[in-house]
């Protein structure tokens, strides 16, 4: 019988694809929703509703992994008190849950993964290359991955192998990050933000569901490591690149931090900053990165 993995934020984009990854490499599936969804012969949904503080527990029970994705947009809204709430309640309640039906049961899993962020490492930017053992910042984004991964901790405490995946920007088809910047480049006015000085570490969709299986299948890995490319990308150079792509040059000044700032407020810092960030610890375990080259990673998105 297959061994199940149970995914929160299945539905997602990230999930989408990481559960035909899973299926593909011989797992059944199984997915929290929040709506009532009919199972098909391909994924099992159970319910849950983290205002009524509710999982349905056979999802939890039945499960030999749980991979935590889900979590509310960083960037969909403006930070305001109750969306930075949000933010956090939607990566911390879910695993504080799961945590509570494993240790009433006394269920244990082979592994519990985590999403993370780079964010951890704070809103600057600076030539420093962050590792996983670079101290966490104290902004909104390094708190937010704090406690995100400190209840993953608690997970582990259980004596089950908990891995957390700090993650970079995701490049996909027609998803995530470049669905909101291919419409603007597109149509011809793609432009620089800010300084254009801040890095920009990304990561192809099928990488990072390519690290999630791994963590899943590599008994060793364990602790926190980096998803992204190690390859110095700034705003500007993504940016440029873009436009090639549509066959023009930006003309298009750069966009004022100060205007960005107006607009968004407080959570301008994810776009107007950006560290470097190494992936040697995720390649020390052999696993290796198929999408290192910009140009070509947006030319198999996009084109």
């Amino acid at each position: 019988m297959a061994q199940n993995v149970l995914l929160t934020g299945g539905t997602g984009f990230v999930g989408k694809y990481l559960t035909d990854v899973l299926i593909e490499a011989g797992f059944s599936v199984s997915i929290l929703s929040r709506s009532n969804r009919e199972s098909t012969p391909r994924v099992t949904y159970y319910k849950w509703d983290l205002k009524k503080n509710y999982i349905d527990k056979n999802a939890v029970l039945n499960a030999d992994y749980i991979i935590h994705l889900a979590g509310e947009g960083i960037v969909e809204k403006r930070w305001t008190k109750r969306r930075k709430r949000a933010i956090i309640e939607s990566r911390v309640r879910p695993v504080e849950m799961i945590y509570s039906i494993l240790e009433m049961n006394n269920k244990k899993l082979e592994a519990f993964i985590s999403a993370s962020g780079i964010g951890i490492y704070g809103a600057i930017t600076s030539h420093k290359i962050c590792t996983e053992n670079t101290p966490p910042a104290d902004d909104f984004l390094g708190i937010t991955c704090q406690k995100w991964e400190n209840a993953a901790d608690k997970i582990g405490s259980l004596n089950i192998r908990t891995v957390k995946i700090r993650t970079g920007i995701v490049f996909g088809k027609n998803e995530g990050f470049l669905k909101k910047m291919v419409p603007t480049f597109k149509s011809g006015f793609g432009a620089v933000l800010g300084s254009g000085k801040q890095y920009l570490p990304w990561i192809h969709i099928e990488d990072l569901c390519q690290i999630y299986l791994k963590s899943i299948e590599d008994t060793k890995l364990e602790g926190a490591y980096n998803a992204c490319v190690t390859d110095n990308t700034t705003n500007s150079r993504f940016s440029k690149t873009m436009a090639k792509l549509y066959d023009y040059s930006i003309w298009i000044p750069k966009v004022p931090a100060f205007v960005l700032k107006i607009l968004l407020g407080q959570m301008s810092e994810a776009i107007l900053t950006g560290q470097r960030v190494s992936s040697e610890k995720i390649q020390k375990t052999g696993f290796e990165f198929q999408f290192t080259d910009l140009e070509k990673t947006l030319i198999n998105c996009i084109k």
